[in-house]
């Protein structure tokens, strides 16, 4: 590029625009619009020599930069203005050569600028640039534009479609303008006819992309993809079904619907406004500020939604007739719940070198609210930061030695840990769902090596162990039932047996199953085969004899089966031995008798009950003898000794007693017998040796007769008292005491006698989480008390943790229908009642009256209102009223004249001050040297006509007195001369103000003529000096004159004053001097203006300390707080004075303050702490706040203490467990548990918790009796109130009239007033209403005289007759459809604009190279001389061929 002066040309070439416009105001100035459309890089960069010319201005230009100084370059230039003011545009910056030569490079650099989004009715930069060419004649024809987007070749041409039938694609343009965009979906734009790659940083040449949820250059992680698909049901009977609800914030959402049926879209936004959307053919839809592109095809519907969405979505199906449908979605959902890193917590000391941690907590994107943690680990993607630990305070401590040099904290010992006690027992023996716990706390150690609890806060840099965690998984003993045995009968009815044992996990047969619960082992069968049995029928006595006599032999030991299993012994066989000691066996089974088939059916031994008979015994016969003698002889004596011995070789004997019975009070003890061997005294193996009928009798003795100990007595468990969420079992357990065993009498006890450890009363059941459930909360009051009343209650969605709490959930995560939260809640009928209504005014035109008209109506079954006999409503008194109404002006009605609204006070002034207000129409007494306004307040007259006088001639403005423009008289340090009657004249009304100076000639007497009031002010004003000092009383007194005069005529005058000076206001505490409340003031006594405007002010009180009692403290911000005992509550007070009434918040540390159950703020603005500790330590600031601006005020809150511990008097407060001790030991102490929730969540509730007295270390402590912890301090309360807001609700005025601007076809919006009152109908902080869903406060309305629309004229002639360049432009106003009055186009702008100005005229000029003109503006071209510029002149050939 060669240098030049172009910076000159476009100087001149601005000036030359500014001259057109000036000279065409007849309609010509579209001549401008021509030429503004033309970019400056196309300005010629040949010189112009031109007198006009202006030098460079050398400020619009930036210093040179080092790489410049080393070129030819000059610095580049200011950047110019932005192509587009949103959206998106682009700015550029020139630079010039210094030398003749080329210089290398660029002359022009770029950058975005207005990178904020358009309004919503802002239309499409690239339409805009279409629809321009609107009134430009193509072929013949008018063509209404619409732009071609995403052209793959040349995407900053424009070119544009014709709408209709013909669809032809033109390009109007080969540039756009700068700023446009390339493509739809990205954000490259065209500068000078090229697409530049702009990332979503908005910076050119940039590439950085949003990543799926939205995030520049992200990552994804603040998203989650969510993938489902939905089968529709048409067998349920249902007509329509949700599919998914997508929540606010996501992005690309896709969903294809394979069938019959139809999507539908729902919505609700954040302040819960619902929305509705019907898709019915293909194209773009637009609900809540969100784009939907609809695809409706043959045989599937695709509904995509690039978001992010501004409502959740409820993606709904519409059933039609035929096949189910299958719809597929997936779409990116944000995480709306993040974590999010707090500040650094205090240091943990204040010097020598301490540590400081962070923290994470979690906190809604959306409402920008902390939330709790649970919100957070909903989402798996969300990593909780680890905590931060950095060094602080490390400047050293002064001793009293000086300096003495601490290290910093983790160089002497180690950072706080977490530590833990063991694991409980588990809660279950198997069968999984066992939960074992433990205690986790943060302990440090110090330099000697001691371990002492301290702040979780200090541990939290590192992640904290579990607490809970589960137990005992495998699976419980299960009966295990092997198959069945075959039928024990080939006919008829029987019975079948099977095994079953009871497997435990590891497969092996154990016990532990529950017997009730054990499957039957014998069953009865029936065999399908007729059954026939013989008859007997010998009787036993027909028998034969041997029959008989085996009978009889065996009849002592015969057993008959029956149909309950028993063991039966067969007949016992002959004795082992025919002579001496033998031994005789039988068979014992355990039999059945089958009662269908009468046969008898043998079972496993432990079918049958009871001890199984002996299946041998001894037998003796006669002793066996020898015939032979010698040897033989005697070894068969010897047998024959032995056999005979054998029959007394066993028997039976006494060995000793069983162990006794019970352990104490009396018990049992049975005699042992056994079966002993006479020879080796050993006991026989096996007792049927010893002969059954020796056995000796049961032998019985007491033992352990002794008294009982006291012992510990446990009832049944209770049932769990939660199914689910952790709920509580409990027992009885007592220490009881019985006398003696035959005793039926049991003694309770106290604890302490028992030695043994006592039993938990309660434990732990059904700890896992419930599933979200509604929660209704109690109903409210009653509407009202007759008639349709209503009840509501608020119904929430809630699940219960296994940790025991309770986490409130979106309505979406409970089941679909929720309980109803009103009701109906009065059943008897409204007495009759008075129904008023207002008549119409008495008269038709300019001022009447209106009577307050009444009837009496019942309210009927059907809920109608029925007028009846006033009788009926006779027990009321019937309201009767009357109001002013004024109606339009009559024809022959007189403009009222002016009023003067005059007052009749009486102004004395008690002492000094800079100014004072007095109105006409009242007596001041002032002091001298005070500053004065007269007021004249009037009606019907403006102010400025307004005149005064001065003892009856016009006031003449001195230096020191002034009338001012709205008629106000102002006196500058007023003296004796201004003393006299001021009168107001305000066209022919007059009003007069006296005005007498106190303190001249005479001391405390009046300089003027004495009248009625003078002797009185007089005297009052000699009894000054005994309150001269009392600040409380206002600087001026304002008497009410009319009241003055009766009362000074009623009684005496010594009497009047000194009942004035005994109402006047003495409260030394109120650090106002002009504000009173009414109820102080004598009759006599005006109200000093206290709507006066007042910055707020913080009242300081002194500093002390008040209390309630010894458990409460309060005190005034301003004042440091330093507890040295433990107390209930402490409430710091803010006393404010302003107006209008300040705002008062809370802040803690310079953060706002959170405001929790412990933590409230009173409706008077006070602060309450409850059981205030260490952790609340801080500096707590009062803010009081109006439209005139702020004021606050401070106190410092410190508890002393040190290790979790404060001891004050002997008195100890370990803060570990909130219990109070007396001495170092704390063996006695009071225990305290934590307060109950609150019994009302508003309009006060009371709290209640458990106080005991306790003995012993906090690992061992025992109750013991209230009366021995009376000496180690008073007994802390035991209840409290709570939650002492009243209760609020969203309240609405009546909507107002619907004449604001349009919004659409005859429609207008209306508005109401919004906000919250409490139950008695006061209006109350919206604060107290946040938790409430807020009601509209506007809506559409339909009105006639939004029903308008666009009227156009016709189009001017051509600018040109041939080339490119000629437009004509129409006139386009908005007019009523009616009657075709224009109004104002805003009105009308719910509607596309149409275009006022076109091109014409677009065909050629000629052959190349004919000169002629092609506009009819060439004249005025040449005289302003741009023949020199290379447009112009092309464009005006002819006019400029002699120039």
């Amino acid at each position: 590029m060669k240098g030049g002066n172009w910076e000159a040309t476009g100087l001149v070439l601005l000036t030359v625009w500014a001259q057109v416009v000036v000279w065409a105001n007849d309609g010509d100035a579209v001549f401008i619009r021509e030429f503004t459309l033309i970019r400056r890089d196309h300005l010629s960069e040949v010189p112009l020599h031109d007198a006009s010319q202006k030098p460079e201005d050398s400020s619009s230009r930036t210093a040179r930069s080092e790489e410049d100084r080393d070129t030819l370059w000059d610095a580049w230039g200011s950047w110019s203005e932005c192509s587009r003011t949103c959206g998106g545009g682009a700015s550029y910056s020139l630079r010039r050569c210094l030398n003749s030569k080329t210089c290398e490079g660029q002359n022009i650099k770029y950058r975005t600028c207005s990178n904020v989004e358009c309004p919503a009715d802002a239309g499409d930069f690239r339409a805009q640039q279409c629809s321009a060419h609107a009134d430009v004649r193509y072929q013949g024809r008018y063509h209404d534009w619409l732009p071609l987007y995403n052209d793959p070749d040349n995407p900053c041409t424009l070119k544009c479609k014709a709408e209709g039938s013909s669809g032809v694609v033109v390009e109007l343009a080969p540039k756009v303008l700068d700023g446009t965009r390339c493509y739809t979906e990205s954000l490259d734009m065209c500068i000078s006819g090229v697409c530049q790659i702009v990332g979503c940083d908005h910076e050119l040449g940039s590439a950085a992309k949003e990543d799926n949820c939205g995030v520049c250059s992200g990552d994804g992680s603040s998203c989650r993809l969510v993938r489902g698909h939905y089968k529709s049901q048409h067998a349920s009977g249902k007509t329509e079904d949700t599919v998914v609800v997508i929540p606010y914030q996501s992005r690309h959402v896709r969903l294809v619907l394979k069938g019959p049926d139809h999507l539908s879209v729902g919505s609700k936004t954040l302040q819960g406004v619902k929305g509705q959307l019907v898709l019915n053919k293909s194209g773009q839809y637009h609900l809540e500020n969100t784009t939907l592109d609809y695809q409706k095809l043959a045989d599937k519907e695709v509904l995509r939604i690039p978001g992010p969405l501004w409502a959740d979505f409820t993606i709904q199906v519409q059933f039609a007739s035929g096949a189910d449908s299958v719809i597929q979605y997936i779409f990116y959902q944000p995480i709306i719940h993040r974590w999010r890193e707090t500040d650094f917590f205090p240091c943990s000391v204040t010097c020598g070198g301490g540590y400081q941690l962070t923290s994470a907590e979690c906190f809604d994107i959306r409402s920008g609210r902390v939330v709790v943690d649970q919100y957070c680990h909903y989402y798996p993607e969300n990593i909780k930061p680890k905590p931060k630990l950095e060094e602080c305070n490390m400047e050293p401590c002064l001793a009293n030695d000086g300096y003495k040099e601490i290290m910093p904290y983790d160089l002497y010992h180690p950072l706080p840990r977490w530590e833990s006690s063991p694991w409980t027992a588990c809660s279950t023996s198997c069968g999984g769902g066992g939960i074992q716990s433990r205690s986790v706390s943060c302990v440090e150690e110090d330099m000697q090596g001691t371990i002492t609890p301290t702040e979780e806060w200090k541990c939290l840099y590192a992640p904290k162990t579990a607490i809970l965690q589960p137990c005992n998984a495998f699976d419980c003993p299960t009966w295990l039932a092997q198959e069945w045995s075959p039928c024990t009968v080939t006919c008829g009815q029987g019975l079948r047996y099977r095994v079953v044992l009871c497997i435990d996990h590891r497969g092996l047969h154990a016990g532990g199953c529950n017997p009730t619960t054990k499957p039957h082992i014998k069953e009865e069968c029936l065999v399908t085969v007729p059954c026939y049995k013989a008859i007997d029928l010998l009787p036993v006595e027909a028998k034969p004899l041997w029959h008989k006599q085996a009978i009889e032999l065996e009849v002592e030991e015969e057993m008959v089966v029956t149909e309950e299993p028993k063991f039966i012994p067969a007949p016992w066989q002959p004795c082992s031995r025919m002579c001496g000691v033998g031994i005789r066996r039988r068979a014992v089974k355990c039999q059945v008798l089958l009662s269908f088939s009468q046969t008898v059916a043998e079972l496993p031994d432990d079918e049958c009950e009871g001890i199984k008979p002996p299946e041998s015994q001894p037998c003796n016969r006669t002793p066996c003898h020898k015939p032979n003698g010698g040897d033989d002889i005697e070894e068969e004596d010897m047998e024959m000794e032995e056999i005979v011995q054998g029959e007394e070789l066993f028997e039976w004997e006494y060995d000793g007693f069983t162990e006794c019975s019970e352990s104490c009070g009396g018990g049992v003890q049975e005699a042992v017998v056994i079966c002993l061997n006479k020879q080796t005294r050993d006991a026989a193996l096996n007792q049927s040796l010893c002969v059954s009928a020796r056995r000796p009798p049961p032998l019985l003795q007491d033992c352990k007769t002794q008294p009982c100990p006291p012992r510990w007595e446990t009832g049944q468990w209770s049932s769990c008292s939660a199914s689910c969420g952790v709920g509580l079992m409990s027992r009885t357990v007592a220490c009881t005491h019985r006398p003696s065993r035959d005793s039926n009498h049991t003694e309770v006890l106290r604890d302490d006698k028992c030695h043994d450890p006592k039993p938990n009363p309660a434990q732990a059941c059904n700890r896992f989480d419930c599933p979200p459930m509604w929660e209704a909360q109690n109903w409210g009051q009653c509407s009202g008390s007759c008639g349709d009343g209503l009840q509501r209650r608020l119904v929430l969605c809630k699940q219960r943790l296994a940790d025991g709490s309770i986490l409130e959930l979106p309505d979406t995560f409970c089941p679909i229908k929720s309980p109803a939260n009103q009701r109906a809640c009065t059943e008897q009928p409204c007495p009759p009642q008075w129904v008023t209504s207002w008549s119409q005014c008495s008269v038709t035109c300019g001022n009447g009256i209106q009577r307050l008209e009444a009837v009496c109506r019942k309210q009927g079954e059907d809920g109608r209102h029925q007028t009846i006999d006033s009788n009926n409503c006779a027990s009321e008194a019937r309201p009767t009223r009357f109001r002013p109404c004024s109606l339009r002006l009559c024809k022959n009605f007189l403009k009222p004249g002016p009023t003067i609204l005059a007052q009749r006070n009486v102004y004395i002034q008690w002492r000094k001050s800079k100014k004072v207000n007095l109105v006409v129409g009242s007596r001041a007494y002032l002091l001298p040297w005070t500053t004065v306004v007269l007021r004249c307040p009037t009606r019907h007259i403006p102010k400025g006509n307004i005149r005064w006088l001065k003892e009856g001639k016009p006031l003449v403005s001195l230096p020191h007195l002034s009338v001012t423009s709205v008629g106000l008289v102002k006196i500058q340090e007023v003296g004796v001369s201004d003393a006299g009657t001021y009168t107001c004249v305000a066209g022919q009304a007059q009003a007069h103000l006296v005005l007498q100076i106190i303190g001249n000639k005479q001391k405390g007497s009046i300089i003027e003529d004495i009248n009625p009031y003078d002797r009185f002010v007089e005297r009052l004003l000699q009894v000054k000096s005994a309150s001269e000092d009392d600040l409380s009383i206002p600087n001026v007194l304002i008497l009410n004159s009319q009241k003055l005069e009766d009362n000074l005529r009623g009684q005496q005058e010594a009497q009047l004053i000194a009942q004035l000076v005994s109402q006047l206001p003495h409260d030394k505490t109120n650090d106002s001097t002009l504000h009173h409340p009414e109820s102080v003031l004598n009759p006599l006594l005006r109200k000093p203006h206290s709507t006066r405007f007042r910055i707020p002010v913080i009242i300081q009180k002194p500093r002390k300390v008040g209390s309630l009692s010894s458990d409460e403290v309060v005190v005034h911000v301003g004042s440091p707080v330093l507890l040295g005992k433990p107390v209930s509550t402490l409430e710091i007070k803010c006393e404010t004075l302003g107006y209008p009434e300040p705002f008062l918040s809370w802040t803690k540390n310079g953060k706002q303050l959170h405001y929790q159950t412990r933590i409230d703020l009173l409706p008077t603005g006070s602060l309450r702490i409850q059981s205030p500790n260490q952790e609340d330590e801080g500096l707590y600031t009062c803010t009081a706040r109006n439209r005139l601006g702020s004021s606050s005020l401070s106190s410092w809150l410190q508890v002393t203490g040190s290790k979790g511990r404060n001891c004050v008097q002997g008195v100890c407060s370990d803060r570990s467990n909130e219990s109070l001790c007396n001495g170092q030991d704390c063996s006695l102490r009071w225990r305290v548990d934590t307060w109950e929730p609150c019994s009302a969540s508003c309009a006060g509730g009371s709290q209640t918790r458990r106080i005991r007295c306790v003995r012993g270390p906090e690992d061992g402590w025992k109750d013991v009796e209230g009366h021995h912890c009376l000496g180690v301090g008073r007994r802390p309360p035991d209840t409290r109130i709570c939650n002492i807001l009243p209760c609020a609700d969203w309240a609405t005025t009546a909507w107002g009239t619907c004449n604001s601007q349009c919004v659409g076809p005859g429609l207008a919006t209306q508005h109401r007033h919004v906000f919250c009152q409490d139950t008695n109908g006061t209006k109350v902080t919206n604060r107290m209403c946040s938790g409430l869903q807020r009601p509209s406060s506007t809506r559409n309305c339909s009105v006639e005289a939004c029903i308008l629309q666009w009227r156009v004229g016709p189009w001017t002639q051509c600018t040109a007759t041939c080339g490119r360049h000629g437009f004509q432009s129409r006139r386009v106003v908005c007019t009523h459809r009616a009657t075709r009055r224009p109004t104002r186009e805003h009105h009308c702008m719910w509607k596309p604009r149409p275009p006022s100005w076109q091109r014409c005229n677009l065909t050629s000029c000629g052959r190349a190279g004919e000169c002629r003109d092609s506009t009819r503006y060439c004249e005025k071209v040449r005289q302003l001389e741009l023949c020199t510029l290379p447009q112009f002149k092309s464009r005006c050939c002819h006019s400029c061929l002699n120039t």
